[in-house]
C-alpha cells in the first residue's frame, strides 16, 4: 500500500506521487482512490488502491542495471512488419508498466532507426520511452534526468564500450 508522498509509476503515463488518498462513493459501494499528480504534465491521475495492475513502486537500482544491459544488448531481430502493427504492439508494451517492456520498445525503435526512416508516431513513441525510462531511473537513483538520457543514448551510439552504460 502506498501512502501520501510515494512515488508510483503510472503505465503508459509516469512517474507520479501520490498527494491524496479519497473515498469516492461509485454506485452506492465506497472506493478508496490514490490522487496521484504525474511529474512530466501536473495532470491529476485516480487509481482505485485495490487495483493490482494500476501502479507500481518505482524499480530498484538493480532493475536499472539489468535495464541498461538490455538496452546494450543489440542482438535481438527487428520488427520490421508495418508501422502500424509495430505501433499496436509496442503501445501494448507501453501501457503494461513494465519498464523492461518499455526499455525493449525503446531498443527496438533505436535499432530500426538504424535501418530506416521511423514513421512520425515511431518517432514520438521513442521520444516517450526514453521519457519513461529516464524520469523513472532518475527519481529511483536520484540523478538528474537528462543525464540519465545522455547515458540511454550512449547504449545506442557508435561508441557502445563506452562506461556509462
Amino acid at each position: 500500500m502506498f501512502k501520501i508522498g510515494d512515488y508510483a509509476v503510472c503505465p503508459g503515463h509516469g512517474v507520479g506521487q501520490i498527494c491524496d488518498i479519497e473515498d469516492k462513493d461509485l454506485g452506492g459501494k465506497a472506493q478508496s482512490f490514490y490522487i496521484i499528480k504525474i511529474l512530466a504534465n501536473d495532470m491529476r491521475v485516480m487509481v482505485p488502491t485495490v487495483s493490482k495492475d494500476g501502479i507500481r513502486r518505482l524499480v530498484s537500482s538493480d532493475v536499472v542495471s539489468d535495464v541498461y544491459d538490455m538496452l546494450n544488448n543489440h542482438e535481438v531481430k527487428i520488427d520490421t512488419s508495418t508501422w502500424n502493427r509495430r505501433y499496436r504492439e509496442y503501445m501494448i508494451k507501453i501501457k503494461s508498466g513494465s519498464i523492461f517492456e518499455v526499455a525493449d520498445v525503446l531498443r527496438a525503435l533505436f535499432l530500426l532507426k538504424r535501418q530506416k526512416n521511423l514513421s512520425f508516431g515511431e518517432k514520438k513513441m521513442l521520444d516517450q520511452c526514453k521519457d519513461l525510462l529516464a524520469e523513472e531511473i532518475s527519481i529511483s537513483r536520484g540523478e538528474v534526468s537528462n543525464d540519465v538520457k545522455v547515458q540511454i543514448d550512449s547504449c545506442f551510439s557508435k561508441a557502445e564500450e563506452s562506461s556509462l552504460c
